[in-house]
C-alpha cells in the first residue's frame, strides 16, 4: 500500500508538470455524460442528474435522401420525454440532442456536408427539432471525416450552422443553441492510410466545445496483446490521453473548449499465458463481453464473480483485473480521479463520459463530479 501511495504521489506531481498556473477559465465547467436511447433498461428517470451539467441524448441520424433529421411517433415520445424528465428533475442540467455515433452512417454526413442546399437542410431541419423537443443545445458525433475534403466541408458545415443559430435565436428572442461536436482524440491522423486534420479555425470560432473521445487505443481489433484502451500515459506510443489533448492545444484550440472522454466500460482479452498479465501482455483472443467490451458494471460484478484481481498501473494511469485466463482494461474510481486531476491541471473545460447506463450505482459519475468540485 506504501509503494502505492508513494507511485500515486509521483503521478500528480508529473500532472503537474509543463502546466500553466495562469490559465483561468471563466466558462463554466462540464461534467457530461451520453444517454444511448436504445438500451430500454436503463431509461431517462434512472439517470442521476446531480452529478451531471449536460447530457447528451444519443443519437438521431439525418435522412440519407433529404438529409433532414426525420423523428418517428416513437422517438418524438422519447425526445420530448427526456428533455422534460430531466428539466423536472434538475432545472440546471443542459440537454444536447447528439447527431450521429459510432454506428450512424459517416457517408451520410460526408455527401450532406459536401453541398450548400444539403447543409442547409440538414441545419435548418436540426434547430427546428431541438426546439420543438426543448433541447439546450446540439451535438455533431461524425466518426469521423474520411478525407482532408471531408474535413474541409466539415468547416463550412460549421460556419454555417453557426451563422443560422445566431440568426434563429435573433429571430425568436431565445437564447442561442449550444454546438459542440464530439471529435477523434488527436486532431490530426491517419486512418485506413489516409491523413487527415480537423479544421481547428473553424472549430474555434463555431463550435463551443468538443468532446475529445479520448479511449479505445486499444480493443478487440488487436488479438495480440492486452491493452489499456483509455491510458493517460503511454511511453511506447502517440495513443494515450495525454498525447491527444496536448496535440489539441498544440493545433490552437484553447483549453477552454477542450472537454476529456472518459470511458464507463472496459476492454477485455484472453490471454496466451494466465502467469503474464500485465498492460500490452501476450493474448490470443477476445474476452467476454460485446466483441470484448463490458460496461463499468459488468466489470465490477466479474471481479466479484470471479474473485479477480484488480490492478493499477501506474505507467499508463488505467485499471486491469485479471481471472484464469480472462484481462480487463478500464478506469476505476482511482484513474478516474487522476485523470480528471490532469484535467483541471492542465486548465481543461471538464470531461464527458461513454456512457451513461455503465456506471455501477454511480460510483464513478459521483467520484468524477467529486474530484472536479464546483
Amino acid at each position: 500500500m506504501a509503494g502505492l501511495i508513494k507511485s500515486v504521489f509521483l503521478i500528480l506531481i508529473v500532472l503537474m508538470l509543463g502546466v500553466d498556473h495562469t490559465f483561468s477559465s471563466s466558462s463554466p465547467a462540464i461534467k457530461a455524460t451520453y444517454w444511448p436511447s436504445w438500451d430500454s433498461n436503463f431509461t431517462t428517470m434512472d439517470i442521476e442528474t446531480s452529478f451531471f451539467t449536460h447530457i447528451h441524448y444519443a443519437f438521431l441520424m439525418p435522412d440519407n435522401i433529404t438529409y433532414r433529421l426525420v423523428v418517428s411517433g416513437t422517438e418524438g415520445l422519447l425526445l420530448a420525454n427526456f428533455t422534460s424528465t430531466l428539466l423536472h428533475k434538475d432545472h440546471k442540467v443542459k440537454t444536447m440532442l447528439s447527431l450521429g455515433g459510432a454506428g450512424g452512417d459517416s457517408t451520410v454526413f460526408a455527401r450532406m456536408a459536401s453541398n450548400a442546399s444539403s447543409r442547409q437542410f440538414f441545419i435548418s431541419s436540426t434547430i427546428e427539432i431541438a426546439r420543438k423537443y426543448g433541447f439546450h443545445g446540439l451535438d455533431l458525433d461524425w466518426e469521423y471525416p474520411a478525407t482532408p475534403t471531408e474535413m474541409y466541408d466539415l468547416g463550412q458545415l460549421l460556419n454555417e450552422w453557426r451563422v443560422a443559430l445566431k440568426q434563429e435565436a435573433h429571430t425568436t428572442c431565445q437564447s442561442p443553441l449550444l454546438l459542440s461536436a464530439a471529435v477523434y482524440f488527436s486532431p490530426e491522423f491517419f486512418l485506413d492510410k489516409i491523413f487527415r486534420s480537423y479544421p481547428i479555425d473553424s472549430i474555434k470560432k463555431n463550435l463551443d466545445w468538443v468532446n475529445a473521445m479520448t479511449y479505445d487505443y486499444h480493443g478487440g481489433w488487436n488479438t495480440s496483446s492486452t491493452g489499456a484502451h483509455a491510458a493517460l500515459f503511454d511511453i511506447n506510443s502517440k495513443l494515450s490521453t495525454s498525447y491527444g489533448l496536448q496535440s489539441w492545444t498544440k493545433a490552437g484550440l484553447s483549453r477552454n473548449m477542450l472537454v476529456m472522454g472518459l470511458p464507463l466500460y472496459g476492454r477485455t482479452w484472453k490471454l496466451k499465458n494466465h502467469q503474464t498479465h500485465g498492460v500490452g501482455a501476450p493474448a490470443i483472443a477476445v474476452g467476454p463481453g460485446d466483441q470484448g467490451q463490458l460496461s463499468f458494471s459488468q466489470v465490477v460484478d466479474f471481479n466479484k464473480q470471479q474473485h479477480a484481481r484488480v490492478v493499477f498501473d501506474v505507467a499508463t494511469v488505467s485499471t486491469y483485473s485479471y481471472a484464469g485466463d480472462i484481462w480487463i482494461g478500464y478506469d476505476g474510481p482511482l484513474s478516474t480521479t487522476l485523470k480528471i486531476g490532469y484535467a483541471k491541471a492542465h486548465g481543461l473545460r471538464g470531461y464527458f463520459f461513454w456512457a451513461v447506463n455503465g456506471d455501477m450505482d454511480w460510483k464513478i459519475s459521483k467520484q468524477a463530479s467529486k474530484a472536479w468540485g464546483g
